[in-house]
């Protein structure tokens, strides 16, 4: 494919090689956005387009708010890896994946910017006008991939998205000392916390104990929902949240 239209107007094209067809006839039904973790946004462009990396996602969103296509919203870009979400663990299949220009937790982790994040906002609007993406499927790397990805991170605003319509959330219950479900507990409170987290799309097993896999997917849940705290312990603040989050939701 030496080139196509952009599907986001404002999108300058530069075609990744890495990308194939949608499997089982999926189609887009949830974005995920990623930061690209790399020193620059050259080099991640570079990155992502280069067949030797066998990476690539259908976006990226530079500092300044100039928005490149590498793969068309039709086809499969590989940017989710390893993930799964109600289940569905070809990730790659059903999304629309935006690599937004952050050097990321390795390299210093700097906020990002307001006009980059109005770009991301767009882009997103976008991408859900035209594939019906509802708001709980704008999703972070981290969701899908609790553990073995971090990215866009805690300091991703996720609030400057919700309040331009872009994405689910409620307000995070406040941080307050007191008890806490931790590595260790089992019990009914765990296998409740356990099926909200399931409930709400979080690949976690139900088992009743509170094992590495749950608190790896607490602290997505918390990167994403709760961020001023990010340690994987079920407090009072997360689980109201979580329960907040849930009793929002309109599937």
């Amino acid at each position: 494919m030496s080139g196509f239209l952009p599907d986001e107007p404002s999108a300058e094209v530069r075609v990744s090689p890495n990308f194939g067809l949608r499997r089982d006839m999926l189609k887009p039904d949830m974005i995920v956005l990623h930061y690209t973790g790399m020193a620059t946004g050259a080099g991640a462009e570079a990155w992502l387009c280069d067949p030797a990396s066998e990476v690539s996602s259908h976006y990226l969103v530079h500092e300044n708010g100039h928005i490149v296509q590498m793969v068309r919203e039709s086809d499969r870009a590989w940017h989710a890896g390893k993930s799964s979400w109600f289940g569905r663990t070809d990730i790659n299949s059903c999304s629309v994946g935006i690599e937004i220009v952050n050097p990321g937790h390795s390299l210093g982790y700097p906020g990002f910017r307001r006009r980059q994040i109005n770009a991301v906002i767009g882009l997103c609007k976008g991408i859900a006008g035209r594939h019906a993406i509802p708001a709980t499927r704008v999703l972070a790397h981290s969701d899908v991939a609790p553990g073995r990805k971090i990215d866009p991170g805690e300091k991703f605003p996720w609030a400057a998205l919700f309040e331009a319509g872009v994405g689910h959330l409620v307000p995070a219950a406040p941080v307050r000392r007191g008890a806490a479900l931790k590595p260790g507990d089992n019990g009914a409170d765990v296998e409740a916390l356990q099926s909200m987290l399931a409930l709400y799309g979080y690949g976690v097993e139900i088992s009743g104990i509170f094992d590495h896999q749950t608190r790896i997917v607490v602290e997505a849940f918390q990167r994403h929902f709760r961020p001023r705290l990010v340690d994987g312990l079920a407090d009072g603040s997360t689980m109201r949240t979580l329960q907040k989050l849930l009793a929002s939701v309109s599937r």
